[in-house]
Parts: C-alpha cells; sequence; structure tokens
C-alpha cells in the first residue's frame, strides 16, 4: 500500500483518476474507502466522506476540521492510535457542512472523563446561522441529500442538532498552541463562512473545500449561492504565500511550492474564466439558455487531474454565476410567471398526439445519442400521465443509462434517484411530486 506522499505524487502525474474509479489506496475520496496516514512529521489525516488533519503542536492537539458524524469513532480511534494521550487544544471548522463539523463531541466526553478543559472551536461569524438554517429546512436538505448522494434509504433524515463553534471571528483571526500558530481567513466560495488556515512554521495551508481536487463545487445545483469570483481571490491570496504543503479538504495533500502554487492558480484561473465569459454573454443581454451552452472549461485547464467534473458540473457553476449576478429570471418571458409544469406537458403531449407518440420519439432520441433531448420529453409524459407505467418504465431507463455514463458524481446521483423513483411509479421519493 503506498504511503500518502506516494499516492499524492501519483494523483499529481494523473497516474491515478480521482473519483469512482480511484484505488483505494492511503487516502481517498468519497465513494472510496476511508483510511489515515501521516501527511509529515506532526500531521495526520483521517479521511472518509471528507478529510479531517490532527496537528501535533508539541503541547497538544489541533483538529483541522472534524468529519461527518457517522465516522466520528473513527476518527478519534486514528487520532488516539497516532497520540494516545495528548489532549485536543483546538478545532477549526473550515466551513458548516455536516460532512466537516461532528468530530468533536468525542473529544469532548474524553476532556470531561480526564479532567481536561474541554477543546475550543473556532469558526467563521456565520456559522451558527448556517446551523439554524439547517434546523428550519429539515425536509428540505433531507430531500435535496437523498438525490444528491443517492441515498436510498427512507428512514435518511438530516441532522438537527450541532457542536457549535465556542469562539468565532469575521475576517481573520489566530490563535497559538505549543510552537505553532493557526491563522484563520475567512473567504466566500462554496460557502459564504469558509476559513482557510495557515500554519506559518509548518508552511503548510488548510483550505477546507475550497481545494478538493475536482471542478470547484461553485455549482451545485440544490443548494444555496455560491461565490466563484470571491473563491477565486482568495486562491491567489493562498497561492502567494509560498505554502510548502496544501491540506485539502478532498483528496490528497500537495507536497511542494510549485505544486501547491500551480494548484491555487490554475483553480483560481478556472472560476475567473467561467465568471468571465458569463458576465460578458450577460452583458451583451443573451438569456441564460444561450449562456449555458456557449461558455465552457478553458481548454488549456481541462487535463489537470485535479480539475475533472468528477463532482460538480461547469455548467452548474455557470448557472450559479448567473443568480449570483443575475438572480434568477433566465431572460425568457414565458418563465416569469409560468403555467404549471403539468399544465404545459399535457398541452405538448396532446399537439404531439398523445403519450404512445412522445414515448416512441423520446426512446428513439436516446438510442441515438441525443439523450438530453429525450429527457425533455420522457418528463413531459410522465407529468402528463403520471400514472403511466411506460412512461415511468421508459424515463427509469432513459435516466439510469444516461447516468452510467456521466463522471460528476453530483449529476449521476441525481439522474439515478430520478430513474429509481421511476421503477417506483412516482416522478421523485424525496418528495411527494
Amino acid at each position: 500500500m503506498r504511503t500518502v506522499r506516494e499516492f499524492a505524487d501519483a494523483c499529481w502525474r494523473g497516474e491515478v483518476r480521482m473519483g469512482r474509479d480511484q484505488e483505494t489506496v492511503d487516502v481517498g475520496q468519497p465513494g472510496g474507502k476511508s483510511t489515515h496516514g501521516q501527511v509529515c512529521e506532526g500531521v495526520l489525516v483521517s479521511t472518509g466522506l471528507a478529510n479531517a488533519y490532527a496537528v501535533d503542536t508539541g503541547d497538544g492537539l489541533v483538529l483541522l476540521d472534524t468529519g461527518h458524524a457517522r465516522e466520528a469513532d473513527t476518527l478519534y480511534a486514528r487520532v488516539r492510535e497516532w497520540r494516545p494521550h495528548a489532549p485536543l487544544r483546538a478545532a477549526v471548522y473550515s466551513h458548516h457542512h455536516v460532512d466537516h463539523v461532528f468530530g468533536v463531541a468525542v473529544f469532548d466526553t474524553e476532556a470531561a472523563e480526564r479532567g481536561h478543559p474541554a477543546p475550543t472551536v473556532h469558526a467563521h461569524a456565520d456559522v451558527p446561522g448556517h446551523f439554524r438554517r439547517y434546523q428550519r429546512t429539515l425536509g428540505l436538505n433531507t430531500a435535496l441529500n437523498r438525490r444528491q448522494f443517492g441515498i436510498d434509504a427512507p428512514g435518511f433524515r438530516w441532522p438537527d442538532q450541532y457542536r457549535h463553534p465556542d469562539v468565532t471571528y469575521r475576517d481573520r483571526a489566530a490563535f497559538r498552541h505549543g510552537g505553532l500558530t493557526f491563522e484563520l481567513h475567512h473567504a466566500r466560495g462554496e460557502t459564504d463562512d469558509a476559513t482557510w488556515t495557515w500554519i506559518p512554521e509548518l508552511s503548510a495551508l488548510h483550505t477546507g473545500d475550497l481545494f478538493i481536487w475536482a471542478v470547484p463545487n461553485a455549482g451545485n445545483p440544490q443548494k444555496v449561492q455560491r461565490y466563484a469570483g470571491e473563491w477565486a481571490a482568495a486562491l491567489r491570496e493562498m497561492a502567494d504565500l509560498g505554502a510548502e504543503l496544501l491540506l485539502p479538504g478532498h483528496g490528497p495533500p500537495v507536497y511542494g511550492a510549485q505544486r501547491v502554487r500551480a494548484a491555487c492558480t490554475d483553480t483560481a484561473e478556472f472560476l475567473e474564466d467561467l465568471e468571465s465569459r458569463t458576465l460578458a454573454l450577460m452583458n451583451e443581454g443573451h438569456p441564460l439558455d444561450t449562456v449555458l451552452h456557449e461558455v465552457t472549461v478553458p481548454e488549456h485547464l481541462a487535463d489537470r487531474p485535479y480539475l475533472q467534473p468528477i463532482y460538480d458540473h461547469p455548467q452548474f457553476l455557470v448557472r450559479n454565476i448567473w443568480r449570483n449576478y443575475g438572480g434568477w429570471y433566465d431572460g425568457e418571458p414565458d418563465n416569469l410567471l409560468p403555467a404549471p409544469r403539468s399544465d404545459q406537458a399535457s398541452e405538448w403531449v396532446a399537439l404531439a398526439g398523445g403519450v404512445p407518440l412522445v414515448l416512441d420519439r423520446a426512446a428513439d432520441l436516446h438510442n441515438t445519442g441525443r439523450s438530453r433531448l429525450a429527457c425533455h420529453l420522457v418528463e413531459y409524459a410522465v407529468r402528463a400521465e403520471p400514472e403511466s407505467r411506460a412512461a415511468h418504465e421508459l424515463r427509469a431507463r432513459i435516466y439510469a443509462e444516461r447516468a452510467a455514463d456521466e463522471p460528476s458524481f453530483m449529476v449521476r446521483n441525481i439522474l439515478d434517484h430520478a430513474a429509481r423513483s421511476s421503477r417506483a411509479g412516482v416522478r421523485d421519493l424525496a418528495s411527494r411530486s
């Protein structure tokens, strides 16, 4: 089995494909086996749905991100195998997402049992507000995450209890333990409450999900606003630090100042290019449909192993840039105050001559490689006749086969969810439609 550094080098060279085809080694991606290993002297990584890092300061430990609830005991066991007696002094949440914020409670319990002070959790000032938002939207987040992560479990429920930070900050902050300084910097990127951490004594940069070995998660069709331009600006600031080690939110570490700089600047340029070209078309008055199909990934960055669309999709990023600058109106006047989609479907299906003819055409389109169009037609058929077994059977086949060809984890799971729903005779297993 490779070491963390050997695996990281192989990923950088493109010898290991990130995502669903990735080999099982010391550091994994979502969908792979959760593992752990020493990044360098005094730094441990534990991987799962996201990476969590334990840093030995010489006077106790600091966690940079703390993992998902289902991995909390595993994280604790790995840290204690590595450093059995060093107390956890502090933790930093890089943002509020649930794969980063659930590993502290076990250490809180340990501190109480050993008579130590509880660890101090640091985070941006907006993190508690997002926890409260999650509590207000339990049903919504349960449904959308079932789709996004392919969770085929009716008993799944979004968490409603959170370990809140003890210390928050607004722009910049710092704290020190042992011989190490942890400089916290706010950024808006995947979230508006992101924190990246610089440890100057180690020349180490913890990015959280501002770098994830994939197209940045700046789109995500079901989640709140993301900020491509400000994300890029934060990456430019990180690049200028001269860091020798980058600790990402997902995927292996990046070793060496030249590689760290390339990872940050290439990702920044990727975001800047999509945003500038989207804005250029918006400024010319084009509707969203035109923008979506004309803005593409910068060709000279398309082969970077850390900028592949294995999770988010570039077209989703364009939509979020549009939403950030132009709101929800897509430039199509019939969509401003639309008729119910079921009524639209009934009219179009009637004009086409009925559901059987629509299904025949959808099948022909799909079989000849025009699956995007086929999806539109089969959706109209199901909307027009929700009880049609034939419509659901074709819908399930089209979405399942299209999903199999999609590299994006997010796209694949949402399409697979639609296929599973139609196999059950409904449009969406996660909602009432």
